[in-house]
């Protein structure tokens, strides 16, 4: 059982220990202690922690934990301060999400602990080689990308420009990485998937990226990857699980998306158009039409096909890899009533990338719509 205390870090702490001592001698086995609104300095939380455990007379009969948000950027400094003086629990979430400015982030944490054991001398059972790719995961959840100088996961922490470090790193990687890509599931192999790529390569770069894909699996992702690299020179790890996740790792479709084709010019009086052939229910359906952008036309020309006019709430476009062939992700977010749902697409052209989110979402939508009314407030 575990009991939670509201705003620990401004609490006063003798009262504190009398309310942990009630609810321990109550039948509590662990208690977490949060900085509710990420107000303590590392220092003063681990002191007010080493306090209360030292002062409340039965904290040897539970587990202590912490739950610290990041207003101040310090949540991840004081899960950590809270570790040295006894905390065994700590509730972190993947890259930091959560409330406001977000919580601890899971994987500086896990990472502290493992590169600098000789500083703390803990252990856990984190599989850290899944870090990188549960992020990836994360963030093609929610649509949001991972930032690019983000510690352990973003595309630039094992990423080296400068003279003096470039050499160093030929020289001897240990100079400036205190951990290794692969330690975090960024994998650096030289299995390099392109056109003429055979499907034992395909499966072995996707098991080494930690993808277990049975018969009917790697058939549908070979030819993602054929199709793929008939637009892209070079595949990368990114490109590929954005591939995973896009062709494998979805729910099945009421609405399906076959093609588009979409036109505009900046010539007066010729609005942009966008035609579209899809699937509803099984049925093929198109239509043409217009809009005040190409995006627009788009997404209203679908509207129009599957009979719904949600309002878009959020657009974002954000490529996977580097290059003007890049793999491009949209994400979109749609309200309708009191559902909201988010969609992603990806493609090389953006306007296909764009369709697929926003036919994701209506997918979405639809699901949302069949759950009923219980699960349409957990989506609001």
């Amino acid at each position: 059982m575990e009991f939670s205390c509201e705003d620990f870090s401004r609490s006063e702490g003798d009262f504190v220990c009398r309310v942990l001592e009630a609810v321990i001698n109550a039948g509590a086995t662990t208690i977490n202690l949060p900085d509710t609104v990420g107000y303590a300095e590392p220092e003063e939380f681990a002191a007010k922690l080493d306090y209360v455990i030292k002062n409340t007379p039965n904290s040897d009969k539970a587990i202590f934990s912490v739950h610290c948000h990041d207003d101040l950027g310090l949540a991840v400094a004081n899960t950590l301060a809270a570790f040295r003086v006894g905390v065994r629990q700590a509730e972190v979430t993947l890259c930091g999400i959560g409330e406001r400015a977000g919580n601890a982030s899971l994987e500086e944490v896990v990472m502290n602990l493992r590169v600098r054991h000789d500083y703390y001398h803990l252990e856990h059972n984190i599989v850290t080689e899944q870090l990188y790719p549960s992020c990836r995961l994360l963030s093609m959840t929610i649509g949001q990308p991972i930032a690019n100088n983000k510690s352990i996961v973003g595309a630039n922490a094992f990423a080296h420009e400068s003279g003096i470090h470039q050499d160093g790193m030929i020289k001897n990687r240990e100079t400036y990485e205190i951990m290794t890509p692969q330690s975090v599931g960024r994998t650096v192999s030289n299995l390099v998937i392109g056109k003429h790529s055979g499907r034992n390569a395909v499966h072995t770069k996707f098991e080494s990226l930690g993808y277990k894909l049975n018969e009917e699996q790697l058939n549908l992702v070979f030819e993602a990857v054929k199709n793929l690299a008939d637009r892209k020179k070079t595949l990368h790890d990114d490109d590929l699980m954005a591939l995973v996740q896009e062709e494998i790792y979805r729910m099945p479709d009421r609405f399906r998306l076959r093609h588009v084709s979409v036109s505009s010019t900046d010539a007066g009086g010729v609005p942009p158009t966008a035609a579209v052939l899809m699937d509803v229910d099984g049925m093929e359906r198109s239509k043409a039409g217009f809009g005040a952008g190409p995006i627009d036309a788009l997404f209203n020309v679908i509207s129009d096909i599957v009979g719904r006019e949600p309002e878009l709430e959020q657009y974002s476009i954000n490529a996977i890899t580097g290059g003007t062939d890049a793999l491009g992700e949209v994400t979109v977010r749609l309200r309708e009533n009191t559902i909201t749902a988010v969609g992603r697409g990806t493609h090389p052209d953006i306007f296909v990338a764009s369709a697929r989110a926003y036919v994701n979402a209506l997918n979405h939508l639809s699901r949302l719509e069949q759950e009923g009314p219980r699960l349409h407030s957990q989506h609001s």
